[in-house]
């Protein structure tokens, strides 16, 4: 009777007792379980409790057709049903591998001209770091191995994916970053521009970059790395001089530049890519999220023709590889996902349409005395905290204050992201004016509130 009688674990349960989270607090999540996700639909997630949260932050920035789709998922079945699994390795291929890599490289533009695929992001960023360092070594200067970074810049969790990254509290866990890496500030205008205009300061930052390469020889550089938009910093948008300013450098020195697309590529700024927003020519595109909207783990670094064409005729063989590299399924789910794209044109319509319709919605909460600043470019938004708007003063606990609104956003069926002091917003690129209405309306009572409990 006792057996009949024992209650079966949740699945909430189930997890916390076996199931060991990315970035988590175990301890944490073992006193106040964990939230199962049970279904998808457009913009929203349904929990196990039947509730539905809009999901601003599309998955992890990376679910930009939405939820729900049946196209994708058929791709995956057929190509499972046809040929579940081959290997690129040995010289071979799949057609969805193949057709995928030509698909991409049209995205991208002229100068860039082979695809090699990985599982994640932070592969893709391993990867460029190994063919930069093959480069040099092809055109006969080994010596070429440094690669300069950014501080709060985020590059994955790997070991080399967090060196090149530049977060303290990464770097603390592991003895990082490893050598051969080295960072310079970041284009963070307001927590770090002090009295400068962000146009003054945009140049001040990207000059730092030249004033590395030459304290370090710039025989000794081989590559400069950064995220267009900063990411997981904090959705930072540089200031316009920034860019052109870095590509004059890199162009001066002949630097390496790899831009990391793993949230910005396929369209998340209104162009294809970053880049292409910039006006920028890189060497290497490291991409995954928006590749196949999350549907499937793939992700790749997209290489331009004068390194290919290096490591084709001087590099030998490429000691570098993944038993999932291309893997056939998840090319599918990429295709598929790309069909969509192009063919509702989303990402023209972020450009045309939502992008502006975002950020004059997002810009509407600069009249609350604790957003300091508001920043947006296609579907990437964020909102700066402050403790005083006119002296641009930040909280003494940044992360505390982020995560109240955070968790006050989730307990109104609204899911965003922290950053520190900022709240990051991606929602997938088939939300409505109706939609981005709700996500501002929330924001705003969600701050209001919490002004109110502050004074």
């Amino acid at each position: 009777m006792e057996f009949q009688n024992r209650k079966e674990p949740s699945l909430s349960e189930i997890d916390v007792a076996h199931h060991l989270h990315p970035f988590a607090n175990t301890k944490e999540y073992r006193e106040q379980g964990v939230r199962v996700i049970t279904g998808g639909d457009g913009v929203y997630v349904i929990d196990s409790s039947g509730r539905r949260y809009l999901d601003a932050f599309a998955g992890l920035w990376c679910v930009n057709v939405g939820y729900g789709r049946r196209e994708i998922a058929d791709a995956v079945h057929a190509q499972m049903i046809s040929l579940a699994y081959y290997n690129t390795f040995f010289g071979t291929t799949t057609e969805p591998t193949a057709r995928l890599a030509e698909r991409i490289v049209k995205l991208a533009g002229p100068d860039m001209s082979h695809v090699f695929f990985t599982n994640s992001g932070s592969e893709a960023n391993d990867t460029w770091l190994r063919m930069a360092r093959l480069y040099w070594t092809s055109k006969g200067m080994p010596n070429r191995k440094i690669v300069i970074s950014r501080q709060n810049s985020y590059h994955g969790s790997t070991i080399a994916g967090a060196s090149l990254g530049g977060m303290r509290h990464m770097h603390e866990q592991g003895d990082l970053p490893i050598p051969g890496i080295v960072h310079i500030g970041q284009p963070y205008w307001y927590a770090e521009g002090g009295g400068l205009m962000p146009d003054q300061f945009g140049i001040l930052r990207a000059r730092e970059l030249e004033e590395k390469i030459l304290e370090l020889g710039p025989e000794n550089v081989a590559a400069f790395v950064a995220e267009p938009v900063q990411g997981t910093g904090g959705v930072i948008v540089p200031p316009e001089t920034y860019w052109p300013e870095i590509l004059r450098i890199c162009r001066k020195y002949d630097i390496l530049l790899a831009v990391d697309e793993v949230i910005t590529g396929f369209g998340r700024t209104g162009s294809w890519f970053g880049y292409q927003h910039y006006g920028l020519r890189p060497d290497f595109c490291s991409v995954a999220k928006g590749l196949s909207s999350g549907y499937q783990p793939i992700a790749a670094v997209i290489v331009s023709g004068r390194v290919a064409d290096a490591m084709a005729h001087e590099g030998g063989v490429f000691q570098h590889g993944f038993t999932y590299s291309g893997h056939p399924c998840a090319a599918a789910a990429a295709l598929a996902n790309l069909n969509i794209l192009e063919r509702e044109d989303l990402v023209g319509k972020i450009q045309r349409d939502l992008g502006p319709y975002f950020a004059k919605a997002l810009h509407s909460l600069n009249d609350l005395a604790i957003v300091g600043e508001t920043q947006a470019i296609g579907l990437l938004g964020s909102v700066q905290l402050v403790l005083d708007k006119n002296k641009r003063l930040r909280f003494s606990k940044p992360s505390d204050i982020g995560m109240i609104v955070r968790n006050f956003c989730m307990e109104r069926d609204l899911i965003v992201r922290a950053s520190q002091d900022r709240i990051l917003l991606a929602p997938a690129f088939v939300i409505t004016h109706e939609q981005i209405d709700t996500i501002i309306a929330t924001l705003r009572a969600v701050l209001i509130e919490i002004v109110a409990a502050l004074s």
